[in-house]
């Protein structure tokens, strides 16, 4: 059993009246949320609605301006119980293994182990064949891939994934939410933003939907896409912005 598994689950992770402001201008409005262990979190709407700035206050890479974040269970002093994927990852200026072993390195693991393990999830994601290869030199969908396996290296309790596919072809998106899938047959929690209303009914056990800053609808997927209450949510899913 990994370390991760053996000590209590960190989640729920719980957002009670979060509001995150920038310049003057309110982005996140009293947002409360609980995201609990189990189902894929797909966060859906129309672009500019606050859906990666609420992921990176989940994150900690923003400071609530008001409001509270905080998890059932918190660790002090132990690595941190998430990890966030973004649309462009950063590739750090090395091999592709290396690049899965750094978060691994920074939390103490033996060489050895870093390797082991940094080898299962590139075989996992599909690339332990271009281990030694510089990550700057793969393409844009090898890059996410190699992205998805440094996560999924440090076996945290909750993803966050931020449009992972919104630069990615077709074929390249298919491979990407297939390990999104069995990351979470894994075990871990996954919340994850998009705007397109095919990923959200291929990967997402329930919706919140944002409009403005504020979360106007959450719901079961099946519930959601059968009939949405809120209006502006009825009107993204007629292809309407809404306003």
């Amino acid at each position: 059993m990994s370390a991760m598994h053996a000590r209590p689950s960190p989640l729920p992770l719980r957002l009670d009246g979060v509001s995150f402001a920038a310049g003057g201008v309110s982005i996140l409005e009293r947002v409360t949320l609980s995201l609990g262990a189990g189902p894929r979190t797909v966060i859906l709407g129309p672009n500019g609605a606050g859906k990666s700035v609420l992921l990176r206050v989940c994150h900690g890479l923003l400071r609530p301006t008001q409001g509270k974040i905080a998890w059932a269970h918190e660790v002090r002093g132990g690595p941190r119980p998430d990890a966030m994927v973004f649309q462009r990852p950063v590739m750090l200026r090395r091999s592709v293994r290396a690049n899965v072993e750094y978060g691994l390195k920074l939390q103490g693991l033996a060489r050895g182990e870093r390797r082991r393990i940094a080898l299962a999830r590139l075989e996992a994601v599909g690339l332990a064949h271009l281990a030694d290869r510089p990550a700057r030199r793969l393409s844009g969908g090898e890059q996410q891939r190699v992205a998805l396996a440094r996560a999924w290296a440090l076996e945290p309790a909750i993803l966050f994934l931020d449009e992972p596919t919104a630069s990615l072809d077709p074929a390249a998106t298919r491979m990407v939410e297939a390990i999104v899938l069995a990351m979470h047959g894994a075990g871990t929690k996954i919340v994850m933003t998009t705007h397109d209303l095919g990923q959200a009914r291929r990967l997402a056990d329930e919706i919140v939907f944002v409009h403005r800053g504020r979360i106007v609808e959450h719901a079961p997927a099946a519930k959601f896409f059968a009939g949405p209450s809120a209006p502006e949510a009825a009107a993204f899913i007629r292809g309407e912005l809404p306003v």
